[in-house]
């Protein structure tokens, strides 16, 4: 980038003494925390002025340093723009006598909600325009959509803070009318009862977010004589309301990291009492599927740390009387399966690789779909029709776009329903090449690097490359497809995804090996994937970048504590910085849902360990890389302060003149911007920051 007289601000410095276990910290910049009391106040206590002034000269300094690149960035963003179908439609569903359907106008920024009766050829019902409803708000997300069994009436909810705390309401599908009854500080999801006119939900802890509390809510009465139905007391737990597929059941779930727990209850009488399919116990985990009269489970008994199948009676639920109906497998991960009338669909994962198997309940066929390529991402879709012979599924890769695929069971036949446009008239995906290659991390495990690339890019030494990752909760990141990467890719970067512990790639073990008193395989395996490319001339340290958000914003923060000299540039959206001070503060949303995966430092083991990896209790004097750092003011997940204390702190101890950035946008929470095209302006802004340190600021 450009060399710029923009002066970058410096944070006032008031010592805060934290002591916990004997040992003190001093916090420079405490003082830039802000309760939400003080964020949402109409009049601004002198705290908050300083603090929002502080956030709003870091974006005046990123707007200066960055304004050379201002039309680049609008040129990249029509790019990428240009590549969208703008009146794109969703393959039609059916479900309960409709075909549900989403699709987006030219020139509008949030889909359209509607559906037709029976047929495709019915006139259109528009259940939700979101482009209207989001009018006149800087954010704006609309939850799950959930309709009544006699397709009368629906739940909707809204978010217009990004703080995921959302507003349900009911809106009447035969008249149009939306009920003023709302009720708030809910999840966004809702289910029916059978009787049309019961919904149970979810509230979350005010102060917290933890979704605490399940309610049961009859049409026609006030909020205020909701009934509590259940109250997770554990604050180590969180809980959610579903329905089965088969709607014969309404199931409260209860999770923690280690541990999960469903009740269920008769989805006809919902005044009824809940009954506990089987008592929660520590590191026993089952999610609850029903066909017929059993409930099946995929869960982690016996030992299954990669997971099996089981059913139980739905008259006899204990776990002494489940019984396996796909067995626990070394080398594979069973992540979900989906149950229907004549057969079951899993989906597991083996070397990495998705793979989805079909296997009939007659036992007279037992088979998977085929894949070719050597990285790809499939799934399958909800598939909400029970008595069907078709199962819809997606299927991209980094080289070829998303296609939307229903399969036959019976005769075996494909029909490609839908498949990604790119427009523009210049993809065409021969012209880039996939493949995986494999690290070595320093404890001997090998660690997969999927990478993508234009056939004309060499690899060598001047060869640009991003690394991401994530590595945090068993999230695996798959190989898929980007319209967006395309600015990249055809711009001679190689993007590399590394597959780190933390993740499940490579099975549960992956995962466990990536957390807790583990927590810093994520860290070097990240930083061998690095040494890897840069050891095999795929980059070199001038040319090689890295970018995270949220865990995987630690993850950045991590590596360049430990190796700054690896990456010439990093990106750490919304990063999750400040560990110790986090995860001991449990009025913060998610902390006691989180001491499985990071630690209780409350206790002095996990305190040390947490300690000695946290970004910003180990920022020392040395060179950084170039580094943006990007938050959103309402972020729920990864509090706004985390990021800018980081950075105030990296500016006062860094010896080197690279760039240091933090752009806030006061406006959003965790996922940044709402909006499709206000999304993509984000990432024109985190590209344009890669392409400008490799001088490559042409259209």
């Amino acid at each position: 980038m450009k060399s710029t007289d923009a002066k970058y601000p410096v944070a006032d410095r008031q010592p805060e003494k934290l002591e916990k276990h004997g040992d003190v910290r001093m916090d420079n910049y405490f003082w830039m925390r802000l309760t939400d009391a003080q964020k949402n106040a109409t009049e601004k206590d002198q705290q908050t002025r300083k603090v929002v002034d502080y956030l709003e000269a870091e974006n005046t300094y990123y707007n200066k340093v960055t304004d050379h690149t201002k039309d680049f960035q609008k040129d990249l963003f029509e790019e990428m723009k240009g590549r969208i179908k703008e009146d794109d439609t969703s393959v039609p569903y059916k479900e309960n006598g409709y075909f549900y359907i989403t699709r987006y106008e030219i020139g509008k920024q949030y889909p359209i909600y509607s559906r037709k009766k029976e047929t495709l050829d019915a006139a259109e019902e528009i259940l939700f325009n979101v482009n209207d409803a989001a009018e006149g708000y800087d954010y704006f997300q609309l939850g799950g959509l959930n309709i009544s069994e006699d397709n009368k009436l629906m739940v909707f909810a809204t978010d217009t803070v990004s703080r995921r705390q959302y507003f349900l309401r009911i809106k009447n599908l035969e008249t149009g009318e939306i009920y003023k009854d709302i009720i708030k500080n809910t999840t966004g999801g809702s289910v029916w009862a059978n009787d049309n006119k019961t919904i149970f939900y979810t509230k979350k802890n005010p102060e917290t977010l933890r979704s605490e509390k399940v309610f049961r809510h009859v049409l026609g009465t006030p909020t205020s004589e909701d009934v509590e139905v259940f109250h997770e007391k554990d604050d180590t737990f969180g809980t959610y309301v579903t329905k089965s597929k088969s709607n014969d059941f309404i199931i409260v779930g209860s999770y923690s990291t280690l541990s999960t727990e469903a009740q269920f209850l008769d989805a006809n009488n919902p005044n009824g009492k809940f009954t506990i399919l089987q008592a929660r116990e520590k590191e026993l985990e089952y999610n609850v599927a029903h066909y017929k009269d059993h409930f099946y489970l995929l869960t982690n008994k016996d030992g299954a740390t990669n997971f099996k199948m089981m059913k139980t009676p739905v008259l006899a639920t204990g776990k002494e009387n489940w019984v396996d109906v796909i067995a626990h497998r070394e080398d594979t991960l069973l992540e979900d399966f989906s149950i229907f009338k004549d057969f079951i669909v899993i989906e597991e994962r083996t070397n990495g690789l998705n793979k989805i198997r079909i296997k009939r309940w007659d036992q007279k066929e037992d088979f998977y779909l085929p894949f070719d390529e050597e990285t790809y991402a499939a799934g399958v879709f909800p598939n909400p029709e029970f008595d069907t012979n078709v199962i819809r599924y997606s299927y991209n890769s980094f080289t070829t776009p998303s296609s939307v695929i229903d399969f036959n069971i019976r005769d075996k036949s494909q029909e490609v329903k839908k498949e990604q446009e790119v427009l523009g008239g210049k993809f065409k995906k021969e012209n880039y090449n996939s493949k995986r290659i494999w690290a070595t991390a320093i404890d001997g495990k090998k660690v997969a690097i999927s990478i993508v690339y234009h056939k004309n890019t060499k690899l060598n030494e001047n060869t640009p490359l991003l690394q991401y990752a994530y590595g945090s909760y068993g999230a695996t990141i798959p190989d898929s497809f980007s319209t967006t990467r395309l600015s990249l890719l055809d711009r001679g970067f190689v993007f590399a995804i590394a597959h780190i512990r933390g993740s499940q790639y490579l099975g549960r073990d992956w995962y466990e090996d990536g957390k807790m008193f583990h927590k810093k395989n994520t860290f070097t395996d990240f930083i061998a994937c690095s040494k890897y490319l840069i050891d095999n001339k795929y980059t070199s340290a001038k040319h090689l970048y890295a970018m995270g958000g949220s865990a995987g914003g630690l993850l950045i923060g991590v590596v360049v504590n430990l190796n700054p000299e690896l990456y010439n540039g990093v990106i750490a959206a919304v990063p999750f910085v400040d560990v110790i001070s986090t995860m001991l503060d449990d009025s913060i949303p998610l902390t006691t849902g989180e001491y499985d995966e990071w630690g209780n430092p409350n206790n002095k083991d996990s305190y040390d360990y947490i300690k000695s990896y946290s970004p910003y209790d180990q920022v020392t004097e040395k060179a950084y890389p170039n580094m943006l750092v990007t938050t959103g003011y309402h972020d729920s997940q990864v509090q706004y302060w985390e990021p800018a204390k980081w950075v105030a702190k990296l500016r006062a101890l860094k010896t080197d003149t690279n760039l240091l950035m933090l752009d806030t946008n006061m406006d959003a929470g965790h996922g940044g911007a709402s909006g499709r095209f206000e999304a993509l302006k984000e990432t024109a802004k985190d590209y344009t920051f890669f392409l400008a340190l490799e001088n490559k600021l042409k259209v």
